[in-house]
């Protein structure tokens, strides 16, 4: 599995705009609902809400992975969103997130989902790849990271 695969251009938002946790994951749910038709916005926000509150998915190193699984997808989807001034996301770590990956899987998928979610663990525990994700110009820019970073898992 590429995680670039599961990445498009539009689905990258360089300079997110929101300041707390939900406005955060609203932000990336609007983006993710434009790029697939049969998703509901209301619908992820919750998903991705009733998540939050079984324990933060910010898994420190200024890192979240917020995640969910939907009844109307066939397959993984994945949002980026950066933001540059940093988000208190009730890290493990109490630091600011910067770089959230927002994944959502197929109701009925367990073993893809893993992968995904443990392959982009993998991907950001390199320090100059989270670096090199903050200096990025654009989306464009950061889609190229991370593609030539999946190379590498």
């Amino acid at each position: 599995m590429k995680i670039s695969e599961l990445l498009d251009y539009h689905l990258i938002l360089p300079s997110l705009t929101a300041t707390t946790k939900k406005a955060v994951l609203e932000e990336l749910a609007d983006a993710l609902v434009q790029g697939f038709d049969n998703l509901d916005r209301q619908k992820v926000v919750e998903v991705l809400m009733e998540r939050e509150n079984l324990g933060s998915t910010g898994i420190g190193d200024h890192i979240a992975i917020p995640h969910g699984k939907l009844p109307d997808l066939d397959n993984l989807v994945l949002c980026f969103g950066r933001s540059l001034p940093g988000i208190d996301f009730d890290s493990m770590d109490g630091k600011p997130t910067h770089l959230f990956f927002l994944l959502m899987a197929p109701e009925n998928s367990i073993g893809l989902h893993l992968k995904a979610l443990a392959k982009l663990s993998r991907m950001l525990k390199d320090a100059s790849f989270r670096r090199n994700l903050m200096l990025a110009a654009d989306a464009q820019s950061i889609l190229e990271l991370i593609a030539a970073e999946d190379v590498n898992f």
